[in-house]
């Protein structure tokens, strides 16, 4: 296992849209384990996408647990995921271990199901709601070329300065 560094806007890595995982092999066991490790070493991230390492694959790593007031799944990899259905909207303040200067407010849906596969292919789906819900379409964005900043309400007003990152 190895800490990967975190590539940080605005590497145009960040910008492309993710590949299809088609081999659920070692490799990939060993990708994840690399990814997982440089999450859990990185500022309190309660996520972590394959393209923010430079690995242009659709894998995220998940872990809303420290979040306990709100229901989750714990610690989730998911390789293809997919959101099938969504529901509800709410704004709330986001950040990104690609974007550590800034925090913003984004809108989300509040409720999802997902579709996806684990690292052995096995087929996964979860509803999911609240803060978890918010991490999940947060990862998933980045595995679309998206960062948080590309969907703060305004960039005016919705975008701030991080003063402490912990």
């Amino acid at each position: 296992m190895a800490v990967r560094p975190v590539l940080t806007f605005p590497d145009e890595s960040l910008k492309r849209t993710a590949e299809p995982v088609e081999a659920f092999d070692d490799a990939l066991r060993r990708a994840v384990a690399d990814l997982e490790e440089t999450m859990r070493a990185g500022p309190a991230a309660v996520g972590i996408a394959a393209p923010q390492v430079g690995w242009g694959r659709r894998v995220v790593i998940i872990d809303a647990s420290a979040r306990p007031q709100w229901p989750n799944h714990g610690r989730l990899v998911l390789v293809n995921p997919e959101i099938v259905a969504w529901e509800g909207s709410v704004v709330g303040r986001e950040g990104c271990l690609s974007v550590p200067d800034y925090t913003g407010n984004v809108v989300r849906a509040e409720r999802l199901t997902l579709e996806a596969f684990d690292e052995r292919g096995g087929p996964l789906r979860y509803e999911m709601e609240g803060f978890e819900a918010r991490v999940a379409q947060h990862e998933i964005d980045h595995l679309n070329g998206l960062l948080f900043i590309d969907r703060v309400v305004s960039r005016r007003k919705d975008l701030f300065r991080r003063k402490v990152y912990r």
